[in-house]
C-alpha cells in the first residue's frame, strides 16, 4: 500500500478552516502551520493578559480537524462564543480550553497536543512561529499600520485603496522547527485561501519559510480568494494576487485554483455598499497550472451576535475545494 501523500497548508482564518474540513476526508497525511499574528477579537485577550500565541486560529483548525460528527456537542463546544457576561462576552469557549490546558501542560505547544486528542483529530496543527510578533504593512504612500487588527480592519483615518508594498513583522521572527520539517518532507504545500497578506503572507514573512518552501520537493498549490479584502486587496486582480505570492515566496505556485462560478448579485451588492469588496478578477492566463473550477459554497454565512469582527458573506465550498486538490494528487 502507498504512503499517503504528506501535504502542508499554510494560512489561518476561515480559509484555513475551509481547506481543512475538506482534505481531512482523504487519505492524506495532514499538517496545519498557522500564522501567529493574529491581535484582534478575543486574540487579543489571550495574547495580552496570558502571553499566549493567538489561539483562535488553532482552534478553528482542531474543530476542522475532528473525527467527532459534525453536529457533536464537543465540536460545537469549542466553538460557542459567550453572548453575554462581564469578561465573557465575544469569548469562545475553545480559547479559554487552550488557555486553561496550557497552564495544566506549562506549555501552549503541549497544549495543542492535549486539545487534538481530546478532538481526536486528522493530522497536526503547529505554529509557523514560537516567537510573539505584530504584524506591519507600509503603504504606497509611506503609511505604516502596526497590528494585523488594523490592517484587517481599517479605520477611517487610514486611506485603505493605497496598496501595500510591504509587509513585515516587528521584531525578528524565526520560524518553529516541526513547521520546518513539515515543510522540508511535502509533497504538497498550499498557500490559502484566505486574506492574502494577513492570512497567507504573515506566514511567509517569518524567517525561514520562504526559503523552506524553495528547498522542498513539494508542488506549490494557491487558492485565489473570491474577493478583494478592503485595506489589503482593494482593486487587486488574480494575477496581482499570484504575483504578491511570488515577491514574498521567491517563486511562482505550481498550481492556482481559482473560481468559475458567478457570485450570488444579492450578496456581491452587500459586499460593494458595506465592505467596499469586489470579486477578485480573473485576468490569470489559459495554462494548465490554472484550474478553474466551481469552488463556491452555496452556504451564506450568518455572524454569532457576540461576534465584533467582520467575516466573510461568502465563502469556498469545502468539499469541492478538496476534490480539486485530490485529482491534482491523482495526476500521471
Amino acid at each position: 500500500m502507498k504512503k499517503p501523500k504528506k501535504i502542508v497548508t499554510i494560512g489561518g482564518g476561515t480559509g484555513l478552516f475551509t481547506l481543512l474540513t475538506g482534505l481531512k476526508k482523504y487519505p492524506f497525511n495532514l499538517t496545519a502551520i498557522v500564522a501567529i499574528t493574529d491581535d484582534g477579537g478575543s486574540n487579543k485577550k489571550f495574547r495580552d493578559e496570558f502571553g499566549l500565541l493567538p489561539p483562535s486560529d488553532f482552534r478553528q483548525c482542531l474543530v476542522a480537524l475532528s473525527r467527532e460528527p459534525a453536529n457533536s456537542a464537543l465540536r460545537e463546544l469549542m466553538m460557542y462564543r459567550f453572548s453575554r457576561g462581564r469578561g465573557f462576552k465575544g469569548q469562545t469557549f475553545g480559547n479559554i480550553l487552550i488557555a486553561a490546558l496550557t497552564d495544566i501542560e506549562g506549555s501552549q505547544l503541549k497544549a495543542f497536543i492535549q486539545a487534538g486528542k481530546i478532538l481526536n483529530i486528522r493530522g497536526k496543527i503547529v505554529p509557523v512561529s514560537t516567537n510573539h510578533n505584530r504584524l506591519v504593512a507600509e503603504y504606497e504612500n509611506g503609511e505604516k499600520v502596526f497590528g494585523e487588527h488594523i490592517i484587517d480592519e481599517p479605520n477611517r483615518f487610514h486611506d485603505s485603496r493605497q496598496r501595500i508594498e510591504k509587509l513585515f513583522l516587528d521584531k525578528p521572527s524565526t520560524i518553529y522547527h516541526k513547521a520546518k520539517k513539515a515543510i522540508m518532507e511535502a509533497d504538497y504545500i498550499i498557500l490559502g485561501p484566505g486574506d492574502l497578506y494577513t492570512s497567507t503572507l504573515a506566514n511567509v514573512v517569518v524567517k525561514g519559510v520562504p526559503e523552506a518552501i524553495r528547498n522542498s520537493s513539494a508542488k506549490i498549490i494557491y487558492v485565489v480568494n473570491l474577493m478583494t479584502k478592503y485595506g489589503q486587496t482593494y482593486g487587486l486582480s488574480a494575477q496581482d494576487h499570484v504575483l504578491e505570492i511570488k515577491k514574498y515566496l521567491g517563486k511562482l505556485p505550481d498550481y492556482i485554483l481559482i473560481n468559475k462560478t458567478i457570485l450570488p448579485k444579492a450578496i456581491l451588492k452587500r459586499y460593494e455598499t458595506q465592505k467596499h469588496d469586489f470579486p477578485v478578477k480573473d485576468n490569470l492566463a489559459k495554462d494548465k497550472s490554472i484550474i478553474r473550477k466551481d469552488l463556491l459554497s452555496n452556504h451564506i454565512v450568518k455572524k454569532h451576535r457576540a461576534d465584533k469582527l467582520e467575516r466573510s458573506l461568502i465563502r469556498h465550498d469545502s468539499d469541492k475545494l478538496a476534490r480539486v486538490i485530490w485529482g491534482i494528487n491523482n495526476e500521471k
